[in-house]
């Protein structure tokens, strides 16, 4: 059973092109943005960007239009292990529910975990928060994390596209829900 005190909100960010990658490289994960929403209170703390280095593919300029990452600031970056052990250690994520806007995020570790033979740095707990999300509110269909701030009228704090204000959004969206409905919404999850 997982700990019931925080949920650990996660956004990444991953290597793309407009089309198809060049011969040779594959999508990985370049920015991880993390950050803790109190579920007792609803506070959000810990915002995080970890910059991962790609080892098999490279930031395309349609990359950093959309992200703003360039491949000098993700060449700074640490392996995707290194990532995930802050992730285990800094955010005690494997024994904690964590989510993201989507299942993109979660699909994207368990292949990048089996790909490097990482361990994986999650519970088995995740919520998909677009869906908690739509099926609360009762829209008829899932929208994007920019989508639903501007649909709840918070403010759009940071740079969308950018892991870590991603992640603080998100935790925001879920805390709105949650104010809503109250946190006994993510018991089944537990």
């Amino acid at each position: 059973m997982v700990q019931q005190d925080k949920l650990v909100v996660v956004d990444i960010e991953a290597t793309c092109w407009k089309n198809n990658p060049p011969l040779g490289e594959q999508n990985e994960i370049i920015e991880i943005g993390v950050c803790l929403l109190n579920l007792q209170t609803l506070e959000r703390s810990d915002k995080r960007s970890i910059l991962v280095k790609p080892s098999r593919s490279k930031v395309s300029k349609f990359c950093t239009e959309l992200t703003s990452l360039t491949q000098e600031q993700v060449d700074t970056g640490i392996t995707y292990a290194e990532a995930c052990e802050i992730l285990q250690n800094e955010f005690d994520a494997p024994n904690r529910l964590w989510g993201s806007w989507g299942d993109y995020d979660r699909k994207m570790f368990v292949q990048q975990c089996d790909s490097f033979f990482v361990p994986y740095p999650f519970s088995d707990k995740h919520v998909n928060l677009k869906a908690l999300f739509t099926e609360k509110l009762a829209l008829k269909k899932q929208v994007g994390m920019a989508g639903a701030i501007k649909m709840t009228g918070l403010p759009l704090e940071g740079t969308h596209h950018r892991g870590d204000d991603d992640a603080w959004n998100i935790a925001r969206l879920t805390a709105y829900v949650l104010e809503k409905q109250s946190a006994d919404v993510l018991l089944p999850y537990f």
